[in-house]
């Protein structure tokens, strides 16, 4: 297999095109080897994890630790990102670092970012608090090689922490089925800040189980590879791949080879699929140009009516029924409001360039999207 080409990172250095993320494997330390050992076989040297991944890092460090026992690491050795909360004292936070490091069994984190970076209190926290404090310390003390930040938060809210200055990289959600924060990550790479898109498999439409019209829209190409492709093309530095088991790595094996990314094969699929899409939902299509906002209940409208569009344009209703009903139990790190809290105060109909029945649309989708919620991975 031709190694995939690297590709720059902030200021460490450069990582594979796909990263595997420790979320998933956490049954046992040996599942997490034999994830590790599928990831550098498919040529991956990049990996994500952080201490809110349950026993994801104390696997981890074992795991690293079974293949350097075996001389068993890519060229130039791993690099590693880890995350930490925004909440601590500068003192616990030197602590968690410290155990971090423990854990991993590393002198020196290739990143440490901010996890979750949601609101400007935990900006605050990083800029000018005690997150600031820490992630100078770490580089001075040269436990960290550069600091970075992953979000949730609102496209203004990653517009000035990327403004700041303080960061070299950046983990956002970036799909192709959800491209608003896409001008901030083509901000952040003009800039030389590395961007790592946050699970464009799982977050970005559940694409390892489309749905036949998703298959049908796509074909002859998987929704995945688009999905995949589709990101590598817009210069992402790396896409994360929370693996579970070997085989969910098989796509980081076949999408290898230099740029472009996307052949004029998959562009046209891209086309059609978005054509196909726009036919389904007519009139009522939401272009997602944000001028709705602000809402006077805080509605969060666009989410809601991206929502929409996926289970009427395209099939996706498991997604978007998972995603809707996650609304209100997640904290910062999801929408707060569905659309119930729409009182059609009609402030957002003369906003809308395309004449969108805004109220009515939004009770289509609590009808269509409401049921039991479900549990977060996580946290």
């Amino acid at each position: 297999m031709t190694a995939p080409a690297l590709r720059p990172f902030g200021d460490g250095p450069p990582v594979s095109p796909f990263s595997l993320g420790t979320m998933r494997a956490l049954g046992s330390p040996a599942q997490m080897e034999a994830v590790l050992r599928a990831a550098l076989a498919a040529g991956i040297n990049h990996l994500e994890t952080a201490p809110a991944y349950g026993p994801a890092e104390s696997f981890l460090g074992q795991a690293l630790a079974a293949l350097a026992a075996e001389g068993l690491a890519p060229e130039g050795g791993w690099r590693i990102t880890s995350k930490l909360l925004p909440v601590s004292d500068l003192a616990t936070a030197q602590q968690q670092l410290r155990a971090i490091l423990a854990r991993l069994g590393v002198a020196q984190l290739t990143t440490l970012a901010v996890h979750g970076l949601n609101t400007p209190e935990h900006l605050e926290w990083a800029l000018h608090g005690p997150g600031g404090d820490l992630l100078a310390w770490a580089r001075g003390e040269g436990l960290v090689g550069q600091v970075g930040f992953s979000s949730h938060g609102s496209p203004e809210l990653i517009e000035a922490a990327l403004a700041s200055g303080a960061f070299r990289v950046c983990s956002l959600h970036l799909h192709l089925f959800d491209q608003t924060r896409l001008p901030l990550a083509r901000t952040a790479l003009a800039g030389g800040i590395g961007v790592l898109a946050i699970s464009p498999a799982d977050k970005g439409g559940r694409l390892y189980d489309p749905p036949p019209e998703l298959l049908a829209d796509c074909a002859p190409f998987h929704p995945l590879e688009l999905a995949y492709r589709f990101l590598l093309d817009e210069g992402v530095s790396t896409l994360s791949l929370g693996a579970e088991q070997p085989g969910d790595l098989a796509w980081a094996t076949a999408i290898q080879g230099p740029s472009p990314w996307l052949s004029a094969a998959q562009l046209a699929a891209l086309e059609r699929l978005s054509a196909a899409g726009r036919e389904r939902l007519g009139a009522e299509r939401c272009g997602q140009c944000r001028a709705c906002l602000p809402c006077p209940n805080g509605v969060p409208i666009p989410e809601l009516l991206r929502l929409r569009n996926l289970a009427v344009g395209h099939g996706m209703e498991a997604f978007a029924g998972e995603r809707y009903n996650l609304i209100g139990r997640a904290g910062h790190w999801w929408e707060e409001r569905n659309a119930e809290a729409c009182q059609s105060c009609g402030a957002c109909l003369p906003r809308c360039p395309h004449q969108l029945p805004i109220p009515a649309l939004l009770a289509d989708t609590h009808r269509r999207l409401a049921a039991a919620p479900r549990r977060r991975l996580w946290g």
